[in-house]
């Protein structure tokens, strides 16, 4: 990955096997899997151990050249400082705006653009789950085709709103995530929300008067419709199905009305995540990732990218493209709150790496971050979202999430993300109801073996078929199309996670 790399991958199909020589290298010592490393010199015990001429750990035992270099044979290195980091220091080399780039998107009230048209059902409590899951199929079956323009109906469903620490320190974060993601600008500024009616979560606290400040209230003063479970008028489950379906079809008229119409590509808001990651995610998909991100912003666009544990070890590098000093004590500030977060766990970054990672060739944390980071291109970061915040600047932002892929699409959808982009190395059917999800595969043979599942193939970046500014340009170009409407894999083939609201505070 560069000149001063003293180990390099095997990006052949299946791997090396024993004594296949390494063009202008050493010859292999041993069988070497696919994205695993290749000692290229001899590498004595305690010595660095460098890949994207950064050092991702030291021998644990000498290497010599030819060596297969795995997590067994690294000791990792410790986290760096959050002091003395450079603020503010690296000036972006973007290139000039990008002018006429457009998408068919669904124009909001409050100035926002969906990708989708969807109704979506709030809930207050995991315990009206199941009432609202049967809800959802009968309106999706006995009403929805009557209403052609809207996609589909969404339940909002959780496992937050009663047995917790309501109040404690940080338990604002799930309340506010779940209160952003019913504003998200696909569900159209109308907001229908059930409750079961004994929860600490109440609706009043959920949606508190003049979160809409853009709608006119209801007759009853709320900014949105309630179902109660626990209502008197219900009498039997059939009379809490009745009520949910009234309620959802004077919802889905006023969305039929909706109509997609050309708006600007600075209207768009792109979460960026990476899962199922391996060895080749920093070199295919999500370079060309980091190419789109920039084209995007270029474009007036907002980009996101996450994922607290897997940029920890590039801190200064984030600092240094901070578009002010500011913004880069907010990022500072983020991830020592994480770092505290996971401490009192009695853990630290390094739990974050799965069998999965190892078995795709990421050694540890450290080679996985410089790998996850390269997704957010070269813009200067403008912004910081705390989690479960609502997004306010453009540009590149950082949004302070846990690596989880649910937890991390979960708190990118209260950022006010409409669209996701998910590259992947292992493969993962992971998917969200709420936005389209374009899933993007970091080698061709997975592409291949999922080819009704992967939405794109970057594998041709390691085989010299492409370049990553092609296939920049062709992640850019498919954004704005299923932005436009074009179904991706997810949606055809429903493939939706639930949602996952990150609780930092007690369950009681």
């Amino acid at each position: 990955m560069n000149a001063n790399d003293n180990v390099a991958i095997v990006a052949n199909d299946f791997g090396l096997p024993a004594g296949a020589a390494v063009p202008g290298g050493p010859t292999v010592r041993e069988r070497v899997p696919q994205g695993h490393k290749v000692a290229l010199m001899d590498i004595a015990k305690g010595a660095p151990v460098r890949r994207y001429d950064v050092v991702i750990g030291y021998a644990a035992e000498d290497l010599p050249a030819g060596s297969w270099v795995n997590e067994q044979r690294l000791d990792m290195p410790a986290p760096p400082s959050l002091d003395g980091l450079p603020l503010a220091t690296r000036k972006s080399s973007l290139g000039g705006a990008l002018d006429g780039y457009t998408f068919e998107g669904f124009r909001n009230d409050d100035g926002t653009v969906g990708t989708r048209n969807l109704l979506a059902i709030t809930t207050t409590v995991q315990c009206v789950s199941g009432v609202v899951e049967h809800a959802v199929k009968r309106i999706r079956d006995e009403l929805l085709p009557r209403y052609s323009n809207v996609d589909d109906v969404v339940a909002l469903e959780h496992i937050y709103g009663c047995g917790v620490a309501i109040d404690a320190p940080d338990a604002e974060i799930p309340i506010r995530t779940l209160r952003n993601i019913s504003l998200n600008p696909n569900f159209g500024g109308t907001t229908m929300v059930v409750s079961l009616g004994c929860e600490k979560l109440q609706p009043e606290r959920l949606l508190p008067k003049g979160v809409y400040p853009s709608r006119a209230a209801t007759p009853g003063g709320r900014d949105y419709d309630l179902v109660t479970l626990q209502d008197n008028s219900h009498v039997g489950f059939e009379a809490m199905i009745s009520s949910i379906m009234r309620t959802a079809e004077q919802h889905l008229v006023r969305l039929d009305k909706r109509r997609r119409e050309t708006c600007p590509a600075c209207d768009l808001v792109v979460g960026m995540q990476c899962g199922g990651s391996d060895a080749f995610s920093g070199v295919t998909a999500n370079p060309a990732l980091g190419f789109a991100a920039d084209l995007l912003v270029r474009a007036g666009g907002t980009v996101m990218f996450s994922e607290n544990t897997e940029v920890r070890d590039g801190i200064a590098q984030l600092t240094a493209r901070a578009a002010n000093e500011d913004v880069a004590r907010e990022l500072i500030a983020e991830l020592g709150w994480y770092d505290d977060y996971l401490e009192r766990g009695r853990v630290d970054r390094s739990a974050n790496t799965t069998p999965g990672n190892k078995k795709g060739g990421l050694s540890n944390i450290v080679e996985k971050a410089m790998g996850s980071i390269v997704k957010s291109g070269s813009a200067p970061i403008s912004g910081v979202v705390r989690p479960g915040e609502r997004a306010k600047a453009k540009g590149l932002l950082y949004a302070a999430t846990p690596a989880s892929d649910f937890v991390c699409g979960t708190l990118q959808l209260a950022a006010g993300m409409t669209l996701h982009i998910f590259t992947t190395g292992r493969g993962t059917p992971y998917g969200l109801a709420a936005v389209p999800v374009i899933k993007v595969a970091t080698r061709s043979e997975l592409a291949r073996r999922w080819h009704d599942l992967m939405d794109v193939d970057t594998g041709g970046i390691a085989s010299g078929e492409a370049t990553i500014e092609e296939t920049g340009w062709q992640l850019f170009r498919t954004m704005l199309e299923v932005a436009s409407g074009r179904q991706t894999w997810t949606e055809k083939w429903r493939l939706h996670n639930s949602l996952a609201l990150f609780n930092p505070a007690p369950i009681t």
